[in-house]
């Protein structure tokens, strides 16, 4: 309760330059920059890198992934700039460096699960928008940016396109592996080092984060529902992009 009280205006300022960010779809975008087309009209129909990839081509794909990477760290930024801002914050100067710590972390997560949402309901688009993995993927970089984490996490996204040719799979894998990373670094390189320094983090905080990336991971998942009944049935399509 001491999060929302302290940081209640912040919160809601932030949730809302989040899912606004969230809400500019690069997909349709460079889309119809490229070929005066709606991307949501092609293909699958989704708003996300593979479908440009499949429908457009290489050079509106790599735009998109790269645009829709950098609105989720752009949203965490501005939320880090929001919640430090010198302003009506005595609440906040009267919490333990560890606290201010870890409500900080909250909103970091907090912006990620609306630039997500904004991602996959676009206001300007209609609502309909991608599946939110790529976004996803940015947000981390910055909530937790270890250059271990990321090397591992293309690791495995490309381990498992190489091995099925199906980015469904690789993306489905990735948001898997992204869940439990946030866990290990957490729990394991920000919880445990603290115990017994001045500024002990509380296991709250392992919990609380966690349990965020799980629904996240979980929302992208359920957004991948139908590539995974098409999985199941062995229908899903190899990649193949197409020429530009």
């Amino acid at each position: 309760m001491q999060f929302i009280t302290i940081y209640w205006w912040r919160i809601l300022l932030c949730a809302l330059i989040s899912y606004l960010l969230g809400s500019f779809s690069f997909a349709v975008i460079f889309t119809k920059l490229s070929s005066k087309k709606d991307v949501r009209e092609m293909g699958s129909g989704n708003a996300g890198f593979t479908n440009v990839l499949r429908s457009v081509g290489v050079v509106p794909a790599i735009f998109t992934f790269v645009f829709d990477c950098l609105k989720g760290i752009i949203a965490v930024l501005i939320t880090m700039w929001i919640f430090n801002m010198p302003f009506d914050n005595a609440g906040i100067e009267a919490l333990s460096e560890g606290l201010r710590f870890e409500f900080n972390a909250y909103g970091k997560y907090l912006a990620g699960v609306f630039c997500v949402l904004g991602h996959s309901f676009p206001v300007f688009f209609g609502f309909r928008g991608g599946k939110g993995i790529t976004t996803m993927a940015g947000i981390l970089l910055v909530l937790n940016p270890m250059p271990w984490m990321l090397v591992l996490t293309l690791a495995v996204w490309f381990a498992f396109f190489l091995s099925t040719k199906i980015i469904s799979v690789a993306s489905l894998a990735c948001t898997i592996a992204i869940v439990v990373w946030n866990f290990v670094i957490t729990f394991f390189f920000v919880y445990k080092p603290s115990i017994g320094t001045d500024v002990p983090i509380r296991l709250n905080y392992v919990i609380v984060t966690t349990v965020i990336m799980f629904f996240i991971g979980l929302f992208v998942a359920i957004m991948h529902r139908d590539n995974i009944k098409r999985l199941i049935r062995g229908e899903e399509k190899k990649i193949k992009a197409k020429k530009a």
